[in-house]
């Protein structure tokens, strides 16, 4: 207290670095096993309540799974928490169906290849027990329902085969001692109406060996079918879908348009953001990644191959460029080279889960921003800074075009992206963090790990936006000194959205580690 009137309070220490332990893997390669291209996964997402995930792969398939770790309990981890149910297990999760989202296609009028490839799979709103997602490939959207059927088998059937076989066969052997010839439906040839209905008499009481058909429900199963789909909306690749917070709308963006649709109508789209130049000559960047406000329904953010963001409101005028909110960073003076534009290129963006930040992967670096200053990124943290003086190469085999995915845990105070070698990074968010932690996509994660991270420094050219980078590792190796593998990357990945645990796949593996 001071002065009886004021509390000073402390102030808030970062949280200690989290230790991450394996937690589960789909998939697994054994040593020297060749992966098939189609079985590479290129799409990951958890859905809202982080009880499902929902991988999709180059081969055009969407594989679901669902945790199980909760279920013995009788309730959701959050209803547990709330009746104060002690809960020490990590999230578990365990293979709950897949399906053909998507299949090759060709388009005669452009002779160009459509591949099957899961770009993106978004979760749509729950209804009726049934889960309902998006996946798209490069030009086409599908929305999905996956629902239990039970499947119902007919039990009971006919006669008792021990006193019976055909129509005929009851009152044959109560009326005749000799045989008779049958037909295949049951029929006796050689037969007048008049004889057969004599013969067909039913004795006082009925016959207690009939028995009627009855319908019995044995088992369920999962079946996934497609309610819509959304096509011929854009000449270019989609890089991004999302979902509105309205439960009603999503958003897709190509190189140059961003369009926007209603889950219900398949057949038209709105064209929300066009950058395309009335001369392709002129054309200086394209949209990148984009994604909807997670409370604000008329406000979306994307990104360029500039490294910029912008933020728009719907309720403006979307199409005009002067309405959106700019966030760029400026670039140092002496400090530019042939590579500058291509490794600032934004290959996704995220929201903080109340808005308020939204966190960009470029090629070198992770960017936090904060909605609310336009003037240069709160926090950058270094993924992998030693690959700066290998440029050249990376150019040369194309690496440098790599499009990394990123994620935020889910109270917004750690950030993580992936690398090569199979290696991801987790860095903390917070004031004051130190937190830089390399991890492995194993089943020995820590192996990898930094033991001293570099302290925070602050940047010159942009101190007044509080900008701090972590993370930086001494150039040319990896945390042990080993070589990298740059045939090996770990582009996608997904954040728990309310727990300490990650999902990432490697090339077809999908890996779970908890802390």
């Amino acid at each position: 207290m001071n002065g009886g009137d004021e509390v000073v309070t402390a102030p808030v220490e970062p949280p200690q670095p989290l230790e991450w332990k394996f937690s589960q893997v789909f998939g697994e390669r054994t040593a020297g096993e060749e992966v098939q291209e189609v079985d590479i996964i290129s799409a990951i997402e958890f859905d809202k309540t982080g009880d499902h995930l929902a991988t999709g792969d180059r081969g055009g398939r969407v594989v679901l799974f669902e945790r199980t770790d909760t279920k013995d309990h009788g309730g959701s981890r959050r209803d547990l928490e709330r009746l104060d149910y002690p809960i020490g297990r990590h999230p578990e999760f365990r293979y709950k169906t897949e399906f053909q989202s998507h299949e090759p296609e060709f388009d005669y009028l452009k002779s160009l290849e459509i591949e099957e490839k899961i770009n993106k799979i978004r979760w749509c709103q729950t209804a009726n027990g049934a889960l309902f997602l998006l996946s798209t490939n490069d030009k086409t959207i599908k929305f999905w329902k996956v629902q239990e059927k039970k499947i119902k088998k007919i039990s009971d059937m006919n006669l008792d085969s021990s006193k019976a076989v055909g129509n005929c066969s009851v009152a044959s052997s109560s009326n005749s001692l000799s045989p008779r010839p049958y037909l295949a439906n049951g029929g006796c040839p050689d037969r007048s109406y008049s004889s057969l209905s004599n013969e067909l008499s039913f004795p006082p009481g009925g016959i207690p060996s009939l028995r009627l058909p009855m319908v019995a429900s044995h088992e369920t199963s999962l079946v996934a079918r497609c309610r819509r789909v959304y096509a011929h909306a854009h000449d270019y690749h989609i890089n991004s879908i999302s979902n509105n917070s309205d439960g009603e709308t999503f958003i897709s963006a190509d190189d140059l348009r961003i369009n926007l649709w209603n889950l219900e109508i398949s057949n038209q789209s709105f064209n929300i953001v066009d950058v395309k130049p009335a001369n392709m000559e002129d054309l200086t960047e394209v949209i990148t990644s984009a994604e909807f406000h997670p409370s604000h329904c008329n406000m979306l953010g994307y990104s360029s191959s500039k490294g910029s963001i912008r933020l728009i409101d719907l309720r403006q005028s979307a199409l005009c460029d002067s309405h959106a909110k700019l966030f760029e960073e400026p670039e140092p003076p002496g400090t530019r080279s042939f590579f500058t534009e291509i490794i600032a290129s934004i290959s996704d963006i995220k929201f903080g889960k109340d808005g308020r930040y939204i966190l960009s992967r470029d090629y070198m670096t992770l960017k936090l921003w904060d909605i609310n200053m336009d003037s240069g990124p709160v926090s950058t943290f270094q993924v992998h800074e030693y690959l700066r003086p290998k440029l050249c190469d990376l150019y040369e085999n194309d690496s440098i075009f790599d499009k990394f995915e990123c994620c935020l845990s889910g109270d917004g105070l750690r950030v993580a992206t992936g690398s090569y070698s199979n290696l991801f990074r987790v860095f903390g968010s917070s004031p004051g963090s130190t937190e830089a932690t390399t991890l492995e996509a194993s089943k020995n994660p820590m192996r990898r790990q930094v033991q001293t991270p570099s302290r925070p420094s602050r940047s010159l050219s942009s101190s007044l936006t509080r900008v701090v980078r972590r993370g930086a590792e001494s150039p040319g190796v990896d945390a042990n000194g080993n070589s990298f593998d740059f045939t090996t990357k770990l582009l996608h990945l997904a954040w728990h959205p309310s727990e300490k645990s990650i999902a990432c796949a490697a090339a077809n593996s999908l890996y779970m580690y908890y802390a």
